[in-house]
């Protein structure tokens, strides 16, 4: 049965403007965005199967053009929407950010690194600069990595801390592996960095680790 023959109410547009995009599950959020089926499948049910294909709405969002391209009914089109509106999220997160005191909205922090980190197939490390308000001063991809690891050079990063005057700064990086348990090196690394930003009065507020559809925040666990 096409949408359009749904009730009202059951339709994922109307729907959304009645009770808002909370309201809507993963797929009826995902079939507003593709707008069309194809022949014998509503827009809902091919959001549906592509969400089962990938995973997760994370990993669909965080697919590469080929593979996502390579089910009828997605194309490079819907692949460029798709990637705009990650980018408009992203921005207006930092945005967020950058308009008032980072540590006031950590939500906004860790949704911000989030939506940076969480697709990326390699790892990548990532420092947040702030003020003394610990407000936003610039968001740097420092290093990137492979599949399972990155090299982090503590004097290239205070080096960047000292070219933007910061007076502290929220480090992130990415484990591919989906698993966002911090290893034994990231707390090592953490130490050596928290060790030689004090040297130039810059504080580490917090270092998290994004992977799947979270991010585990050091500062939260007590390891800091």
């Amino acid at each position: 049965m096409a949408i359009t023959d749904w009730p009202l109410d059951d339709r994922p547009r109307e729907k959304l403007l009645a009770k808002g995009p909370q309201a809507l599950s993963d797929a009826e959020l995902v079939a507003i965005f593709l707008r069309t089926g194809i022949k014998g499948k509503s827009a809902v049910e091919l959001a549906r199967d592509q969400l089962t294909r990938f995973g997760s709405l994370s990993a669909l969002a965080g697919a590469a053009n080929e593979s996502f391209c390579a089910e009828p009914g997605l194309g490079p089109a819907k692949y460029a929407q798709l990637q705009a509106a990650l980018e408009i999220a992203r921005r207006t997160l930092r945005e967020k950010l950058e308009a008032g005191a980072a540590m006031s909205a950590p939500g906004a922090v860790r949704d911000y690194l989030r939506l940076l980190l969480h697709a990326r197939p390699h790892e990548v490390f990532v420092a947040v600069f702030l003020d003394a308000q610990h407000r936003v001063v610039a968001s740097e991809e420092l290093f990137r990595g492979t599949l399972t690891q990155t090299s982090v050079y503590p004097r290239e990063v205070v080096k960047r801390a000292l070219h933007f005057n910061a007076a502290a700064v929220i480090f992130a990086h990415n484990h591919p592996s989906g698993v966002a348990e911090p290893s034994r090196a990231d707390e090592a690394l953490t130490a050596a960095l928290k060790q030689a930003l004090a040297l130039v009065d810059v504080r580490v507020l917090d270092h998290f680790v994004v992977a799947g559809d979270g991010a585990l925040s050091f500062a939260e666990r007590g390891i800091l």
